[in-house]
Formats: structure tokens, C-alpha cells, sequence
């Protein structure tokens, strides 16, 4: 039960009942007709733009039209107040019997109440945290990781058919770089004394297994190589085992990626042209590459730069600033070739929505991918790009040292080991992806309400304890959910309770809006809000006994107000799964 969009419909039905079209006689388009929660309660439970974005269509002003809809949406049972404010702003008041109905909605929906079909069953392809295969994640990553599964979480929720992807960087200089770091610590497997990692290569701890593997592996065999000869084998240990590390570091985060897609695989040639190959072949064929000069880099031009021709692809004919090369003068392919071809490959798969996660460090890459998106689908793919901002660490207010186990970062196992995974996952989404982003260990696991995975942990908790209570204080009443469906719901009339009725209303447009606007960050934001509005209540039943949700002299009253706490619960518990978070049962 969506009362938005239920009444969004009404107020349509309304607009046609009163006979509005155009002066040319032509229907009104409805298209930018909303229906919102009023800024301030005090003015209503809803509010339409109706009559403000109607109004040049039927040549009539917001406010008179607004008046002529507010008449007619008074008739409506289910609207017990219609007030017309400012310019042609309608709020509405809705009558009781809705948000009972919206408590039955909850408890016989459960989990899928807030469950949206607006995703239609879009192929939608996630890729998230696609870090380097050169170390474990570190805490950069891990905004990435969460902000990514967490938005996959809620487009499956809003009927997308997701798949979340992991792009796996292992082709380019990098990884040259990470194989001769291990061919290091292989020698020091073998004994032999390396002393301090050489400038350039990678110093983590973290090698130090895949050189005992390669030992175990080739013995001494690899020291009678040529780094031409040994580079292969190395390459592939390396890689191999540092993917394993990283899954099982995103594992501890509870992130776990449908596809692994490797680099290296659109440059293999095994088989006959690689993918990039292709890619470039098809962008020929549509005129979407040709040879010729860039312009100097903007500001001071370095020393080497060469005037020089290339393959270059046509991206400023599709919104980015420049056209973008695709080849080196070596005539390798550069990183944006593969980039084309990895878009390319994914748009083949059938995916008409690719969204993209990137750090902070990738501000430039929008466009560009756009750009990719609507020269290679013809505009048929969408190409969305999400920035995830820095994460600085704290404790106790001040910065957190570095990793030893690193070498030079804090990693992702480090901070789960230390404050546990729903604390990281919960925090990394109580800020828009985008802003910066303070993550203090002390606060993080503080158990208080200004801790918000506490504070909405804690409600769930509190919910499940209300309802093991009165099992105890009345053992003849029957709770099971039937018995709560059946509850006399009208009972429930209080302003605390309406509250929590409404801001429950208020969790299928939460969960639609997150989707649409890929912005997880809103259900952290809606949950903080319901748990305060949960707790408030509570707190006024300790001083208005009354108030308080179980009456042993009420079993009626009683079992209508344990099924508002155990709507709370099953809310509460899908926005928390969404998120990557537990539900606990309890909280000491």
C-alpha cells in the first residue's frame, strides 16, 4: 500500500471528474503532478502540486483551480480536511481508517510491504569497488563496497533485475609493479635477505604469502629465469591470491559480487581478435573513431608532450569535453580503450542501465562514460556515475594511524575487525555519498542515541522486547501475527501512534525515491527517523502509563498496540536489510 501514489491517483481522478483539458480541448498532461508530505505536519498529511503545475495548461490561475479541486477532493471519505495554502498548494489530512489501513498493510505484507514493481524488471548492471588486484581493500574502498551493495540492495527491492559487478584491473603497469613486489618476497621464502622494499614496489606484509607460494610452488626455478621468462607465472599467483584477499575482506562486509569481469580477458587474443579489437572494428564501421591531434593538456604542458596523430575516439560529438584516445603511439591500447570495450561488452550482455561507483579520485570519468554510453547503445543505455567522497578515521577525535599490515593504508579488515560490520555498513550510508565523511571508532561503537546504528538497532531490539514482555505479563493473550492482523486497529488514536503510523506510510515512497535517485543514504536517513519517532513514543509512555503498550486490564487495546510495534519491527527490519545491517532481537 503505497499512499502516495493511491492518492496521487485520486486527485487525477478528481482533475477528470471536473471536466479540466486545455483550450484547445486536448488532455492535460499529468506528468508533473506529485504528491509530497507538506514540509510542516501542522499544514497536513499530504500536499499536490496539482493546481501550480496545471495551471498555464488550462489557462486558469493556481489558486482558483486549486479552489475547484479542493471541492471536489472533499468528497473523497478517506480525506477528512482539504486546505488550499499559498499560490495554489492543496494539503490534505487523510481520515483514521487510512492509516489503519496501512498498519494491516504492513502486518500482512510483512517483508514486502515497501517492495516496488517501478524497476519493471530493467536489466540493471552495478559496478562497484573495482579496486586494483594489488593489495587488501582499504578504507576507501569501503565507502565504495557499501554505498554500492547497499544501492544494489535497494533497486533489486524496487524490481530491477540487478547484477552486481566487480571490474577487475589486471592488465597494465600495475600489475607488472605487484609481480615484481612478490618475486621479492619469493626470494626472501627462499632465504635470501632482500632488505628494504625498493621505492616503487609494494612494501605490505600482505605479499609475504604469495612469496612462500611461489616457493612452494617453483622452488628455486624462478631465480634461473629471465623477468621476461618468470613475470607470467609470478602475474598470475599474484593476482589470483590478492583476489581471494579481497573477497574475503569484502566477505567481512557482507558484499559478495555476482560477476568478476578481468581486464586482462579484453586484451587476450587466444582466440582470434581481442574484444578491444572488435571494439575498435565497430566503432570504424559507425564512424565513431578517425586519426588525428589532440590539443595540448590545459595549463602548463609538459616538456614530452607530442603533437602527434592517433586513434581517437569521437566523445566530444557526445557531451565530454574532449575526444579521447584509444591507442598509445606505441600502439597499445590505453586504459579508455579498455573502458569502451568493457561498456561495450556489458551493453551486448543486455544491460540497458550501467551504474558506476567510483572514488572521489575518478571526478573526471562522468562524462566521458557518458559520453561511451550514448555513442555505443545510441542513447538506448543510460550510464549513471556515483563518487564516493573521502573517508578521514578517527578515535576519540584524533587521526588514526597507519597499518603496518598495509604498509601505507588503513584496510577494510581493520576497521570491521574493530567495530564490527553493521557499524562500518550503517555509517558509510549516514552521509550522502558525496560529502565527506568523519568516521570516529569511539563514537561508532558507543552505545547511545547519538550513535545512529545504535539508536536504530536498538528500536528494532526494543520492538522485539515489547512483544516478548507481553507474552510474559498476559501468557493467555494470543500474539501471533493472525492475531495481530485481527486486532481492533481503530483503537489506535493517539498522536504518538498516528505518528507512527504515518511515518511507516511514509517507507514505499522512501524506498522509490532511493531507487530513482540512487541514493541509498535515504533509507539510513527514513530509519533514523521512524526509530526516533519509535522511541519518542516509548518515552512518553514512561510518563503516561496510559500510553504504554501493554495493558494487562486492555487485552484489546493491548494486542492493537503490539501490532503497531511489531509493524515498527518488520519496517524497521526490511530498511536494515536493504542497508547490509542485522535486525538484532536484543541489545545489552
Amino acid at each position: 500500500m503505497n499512499i502516495y501514489t493511491e492518492f496521487s491517483g485520486r486527485v487525477k481522478t478528481a482533475l477528470s471528474g471536473i471536466g479540466l483539458q486545455t483550450p484547445a480541448g486536448a488532455p492535460l498532461d499529468l506528468g508533473r503532478v506529485t504528491m509530497e508530505s507538506p514540509r510542516d505536519p501542522a499544514h497536513g498529511d499530504l500536499a499536490t502540486n496539482a493546481a501550480m503545475v496545471l495551471a498555464k495548461q488550462v489557462g486558469q490561475k493556481p489558486r482558483d483551480l486549486a479552489e475547484q479541486l479542493a471541492a471536489a477532493l472533499r468528497a473523497d471519505p478517506d480525506i477528512g480536511e482539504v486546505t488550499v495554502a499559498g499560490p495554489g498548494f492543496i494539503n490534505l489530512r487523510l481520515s483514521l481508517p487510512v492509516w489503519h489501513r496501512v498498519l494491516g498493510a504492513v502486518l500482512a505484507e510483512g517483508d514486502d510491504f515497501g517492495r516496488s514493481g517501478i524497476g519493471a524488471g530493467k536489466k540493471t548492471n552495478v559496478e562497484y569497488v573495482s579496486a586494483n588486484p594489488t593489495g587488501p581493500m582499504h578504507v576507501g574502498h569501503t565507502r565504495g563496497a557499501v554505498v554500492g551493495d547497499a544501492l544494489a540492495n535497494v533497486l533489486a527491492y524496487a524490481g530491477y533485475d540487478v547484477t552486481r559487478e566487480y571490474y577487475i584491473n589486471d592488465a597494465g603497469s600495475q600489475i607488472d609493479v605487484l609481480a615484481k613486489s612478490a618475486f621479492l618476497r619469493y626470494r626472501e621464502a627462499l632465504g635470501e635477505d632482500i632488505g628494504e622494499i625498493p621505492a616503487g614496489l609494494y612494501p605490505g606484509d600482505y605479499l609475504i604469502p604469495v612469496g612462500k607460494k611461489l616457493a612452494e610452488e617453483f622452488g628455486n626455478k624462478l631465480n634461473s629465469m629471465t623477468e621476461e621468462e618468470w613475470l607470467p607465472s609470478v602475474k598470475g599467483c599474484a593476482v589470483s591470491m590478492m583476489m581471494d584477499l579481497i573477497r574475503s575482506d569484502l566477505a567481512s562486509l557482507n558484499v559478495h559480487h555476482e560477476v568478476f569481469f578481468s581486464e586482462r580477458g579484453l586484451h587476450c587474443r587466444d582466440n582470434g581478435p581481442s574484444r578491444i579489437d572488435e571494439m575498435l572494428d565497430a566503432l570504424r564501421t559507425e564512424d565513431l573513431v578517425y586519426e588525428g591531434t589532440l590539443p595540448p593538456p590545459k595549463g602548463q604542458v609538459p616538456e614530452d608532450w607530442e603533437d602527434r596523430e592517433q586513434t581517437l575516439f569521437r566523445a566530444s560529438d557526445f557531451g565530454d569535453d574532449t575526444d579521447r584516445a584509444l591507442k598509445k603511439s606505441d600502439g597499445s591500447y590505453t586504459y579508455f580503450a579498455a573502458d569502451v570495450a568493457y561498456f561495450r561488452d556489458k551493453y551486448l550482455r543486455g544491460f540497458n542501465e550501467m551504474i558506476y561507483v567510483l572514488g572521489a579520485d575518478h571526478g573526471g570519468y562522468a562524462k566521458r562514460l557518458q559520453a561511451v554510453g550514448e555513442a555505443i547503445s545510441g542513447g538506448k543505455a543510460e550510464v549513471i556515475v556515483r563518487f564516493c567522497q573521502l573517508v578521514k578515521l578517527f578515535r576519540a577525535g584524533e587521526p588514526v594511524k597507519m597499518s603496518k599490515r598495509s604498509g601505507d593504508f588503513v584496510t577494510l579488515r581493520d576497521v570491521v575487525d574493530e567495530v564490527g560490520r553493521d557499524p562500518v555498513r550503517f555509517m558509510m550510508l549516514y552521509r550522502k555519498n558525496d560529502a565527506p565523511l568523519d568516521f570516529d571508532f569511539q563514537k561508532v561503537t558507543e552505545q547511545s542515541k547519538d550513535n545512529p546504528v545504535f539508536y536504530v538497532q536498538y528500536a528494532h531490539a526494543r520492538c522485539r522486547s515489547v512483544l516478548r514482555q507481553a507474552v510474559e505479563d498476559m501468557p493467555g493473550l494470543v500474539i501471533d501475527d493472525q492475531a495481530l492482523q485481527a486486532a481492533e486497529s481503530a483503537l489506535l488514536d493517539d498522536v504518538g501512534e498516528l505518528e507512527l503510523l504515518g511515518k511507516m506510510a511514509q517507507w514505499p515512497k522512501i524506498v522509490e525515491a532511493a531507487a530513482d535517485s540512487h541514493e541509498p543514504h535515504r533509507i539510513a536517513f527514513y530509519l533514523h527517523d521512524l526509530a526516533s519517532s519509535l522511541h519518542g513514543h516509548w518515552n512518553r509512555g514512561k510518563e503516561l502509563p496510559q500510553l504504554r503498550f501493554i495493558n494487562a486490564d486492555d487485552a484489546r487495546l493491548t494486542l492493537a498496540r503490539l501490532g503497531l510495534v511489531r509493524a515498527v519491527s518488520l519496517v524497521l527490519a526490511s530498511g536494515l536489510a536493504l542497508l547490509g545491517v542485522d535486525a538484532p532481537e536484543e541489545m545489552r
